[in-house]
């Protein structure tokens, strides 16, 4: 994103200096200063979220005004390489063939059929996608600032197109990794729960039937594979129905406790963020436990972030052990896979802590934020 906006201002101090050195030509005059800058920044806004979902011919054909406003040209064109996606006060039909093929921004003079040509190649991870194409005239003297303008915008188109490029392959991470997650937790989740039931069946056929239902409602919930978050509502809810299944398992040696502020509810969180946590909390804490044992369940509002704890009152673990289970040399179930989803969702300043005393207990504390655009709950 740092990267996009350095050519999103570059793309406006060239287009901005550009209008203001083309004061006294007779077409397609910019206003000076600050009018400018403003229609430069407009220009430029308004072309990054056709770009978002790449470069189509769909995507192009939405752009393809904007990025002629930003270039100042008599007519503009974007391609792939072998063909026009679209393309801007240019005749509909014409063999575009001389374009020159090349890496670097290149310029035609001369007898053109568009008469003075800048093309700046559209770069991607290094190898060019496609070109643009900025044509003047066959009386229009090119300056530099023409090249420039035309450069910067074809790096803005680019790195928007990045951009796309790696937030579908973070999403195909992201999905990668909940898949792997749910390989992960249900064998373990799937033999207690059924077990639980089969303890049931014969003396409390009533709560067997119960515990029926709320096994299947989280195993509809936990391995639907049609999306990737949920509020928090939503996965504390299905978090209760899990420990319900545990309960009938442990009895009175699980003890919980859930206090969440009403005002995080509403907070979006990768499924399947908060269950294995708890988990864990019972897996570590209360199977090793002698007597009872508590899990408690916290939400804390940060003003623009969610605390969320899950601390257990169990055998605990030595802070090596701790390290391990968080980067997944441990025993720990899914940790590591919900750590690297939040931080590939919200940032490296997102995640789990896990901290640990040996015969003390575990507590995990996950931090999310309240709010993040285009993240949203399916």
């Amino acid at each position: 994103m740092d990267v996009l906006l350095g050519v999103v201002l570059g793309v406006v101090l060239a287009a901005s200096a550009f209008a203001v050195s083309r004061l006294a030509a007779p077409r397609r005059v910019l206003a000076p200063g600050e009018e400018g800058v403003r229609a430069a920044l407009h220009a430029a806004a308004a072309t990054l979220p056709h770009l978002r979902k790449g470069l189509t011919r769909e995507s192009a054909g939405k752009a393809i005004g904007h990025l002629h406003a930003l270039t100042q040209a008599e007519g503009v064109l974007i391609d792939d390489g072998e063909t026009v996606l679209a393309a801007d006060g240019l005749p509909a039909k014409e063999d575009l063939g001389w374009l020159p093929d090349s890496e670097r921004v290149e310029v035609v003079h001369g007898p053109s059929p568009f008469g003075n040509t800048v093309i700046a190649p559209l770069l991607v991870g290094g190898e060019r996608i496609g070109r643009l194409a900025a044509f003047y005239g066959p009386e229009r003297r090119l300056r530099p600032e023409d090249t420039r303008v035309v450069s910067e915008v074809a790096a803005l188109v680019s790195a928007q197109v990045e951009l796309s490029a790696l937030a579908e392959q973070e999403e195909r991470l992201a999905q990668a990794e909940l898949r792997a997650l749910r390989a992960q937790i249900s064998p373990h989740f799937i033999y207690n729960a059924l077990a639980a039931v089969a303890n049931s069946i014969h003396t409390k056929p009533e709560e067997a039937r119960e515990l029926l239902t709320e096994f299947a409602e989280f195993t509809r919930y936990a391995f639907r594979g049609n999306r990737s978050y949920v509020t928090l509502a939503d996965e504390l809810h299905y978090v209760e129905k899990y420990l319900r299944l545990e309960q009938a398992r442990f009895g009175d040696r699980l003890q919980v406790r859930v206090s969440v502020a009403p005002e995080v509810l509403t907070a979006v969180v990768p499924v399947l963020s908060m269950q294995p946590l708890v988990e864990n909390a019972v897996r570590h804490g209360v199977e090793k436990a002698v007597g009872p044992c508590r899990v408690e369940i916290l939400g804390a509002d940060l003003d623009t972030d969610v605390e969320l704890t899950v601390r257990d009152g169990g055998a605990g673990m030595s802070a090596e052990a701790a390290s391990a289970a968080l980067a997944g040399r441990g025993e720990g179930i899914g940790l590591a896979n919900v750590h690297a989803r939040l931080q590939s969702t919200f940032g490296p300043e997102y995640g789990l802590e896990v901290e640990s005393t040996p015969g003390e207990g575990t507590v995990v504390k996950m931090l999310v934020p309240k709010f993040r655009a285009g993240v949203r709950a399916a």
